[in-house]
């Protein structure tokens, strides 16, 4: 039963992969949805900046942070490790090298090995930031924005975009192309719809109070944005893969099928044999 044989070892192969690549789409399934509860965690931490920013708008301060004349724009790439996504790194990293077009200063900071390996061109207008996964999500938000206010308060850079993908749905990921510095637009946004405020009480200077919270702003816009493209990365992953599951699905009954014919044909061919050897005897 040889050939009976070789179409069970490729059968056993292909019920293997589809058991595998199912299991890897359960873990991306389940990345999704837990990492999409854990956002809301953010709604009551983003209301509390509101309030205080709307309070900054009672004020004349200035601050770097909030507003410069450099024009130099720092360009962070938010890309992610993983198998099944090169594609969906691609499309981040093509956004933003499309945007640098429209700047005569720029500098790329790259965010993840994907994004270093395809802007490593650039050279020294590119700032890396890897292992992200082993490094923690909010410990590279805190690398990235020490890097990115230090640049700007030191009139290197005056303006910086972010390029990341958002999960609109588990079905759809949308690249998105950011503000995040100045925050000017934070302080202007959050001046339309307050109540009247006629005095405020500031126990600090208004440039310190604006660093303060511009500072924290900063690591937690940036830890959204890191935990947004890594949702959107689960749920990108996921939709490849079942694509995956489907074909090798579709594979496993064609190779179960051609197991089966060749038992039927092995057992016929020793019927055969079996017939023919005992004719001969009888012979």
């Amino acid at each position: 039963m040889g050939k009976a044989n070789k179409q069970k070892i490729e059968l056993a192969e292909v019920v293997e992969m589809v058991y595998l690549i199912q299991t890897l789409k359960d873990i991306a399934d389940n990345k999704y949805f837990t990492l999409m509860n854990e956002k809301d965690t953010f709604k009551r931490f983003v209301e509390s900046f509101s309030e205080y920013f709307r309070l900054m708008n009672l004020t004349e301060s200035k601050h770097l942070l909030v507003s410069n004349s450099n024009q130099t724009v720092g360009l962070v790439v938010v890309t992610v490790e993983g198998s099944f996504l090169s594609g969906f790194n691609n499309k981040i990293i093509k956004r933003a090298i499309d945007e640098k077009e429209n700047h005569e200063d720029f500098k790329f900071i790259a965010i993840g090995e994907k994004a270093q390996d395809r802007l490593k061109d650039y050279g020294e207008k590119v700032k890396n930031f890897s292992r992200m996964d082993e490094v923690g999500l909010y410990e590279t938000a805190v690398g990235v924005k020490e890097y990115l206010i230090d640049e700007i308060m030191n009139d290197r850079m005056g303006k910086v975009m972010v390029f990341y993908s958002w999960p609109k749905s588990f079905e759809v990921q949308k690249i998105r192309a950011t503000k995040l510095l100045p925050c000017d637009e934070l302080l202007s946004k959050h001046d339309a719809n307050v109540n009247i405020i006629e005095n405020v009480i500031r126990e600090s200077e208004p440039d310190e109070i604006i660093g303060y919270l511009s500072n924290l702003w900063i690591t937690n816009r940036l830890y959204e944005i890191f935990v947004d493209t890594t949702i959107s990365s689960a749920a990108a992953q996921a939709s490849l893969l079942e694509d995956s599951v489907n074909r090798m699905k579709k594979e496993k009954a064609k190779t179960a099928l051609k197991f089966s014919k060749a038992k039927k044909m092995d057992i016929d061919k020793g019927l055969r044999e079996t017939f023919s050897a005992r004719m001969m005897v009888s012979k």
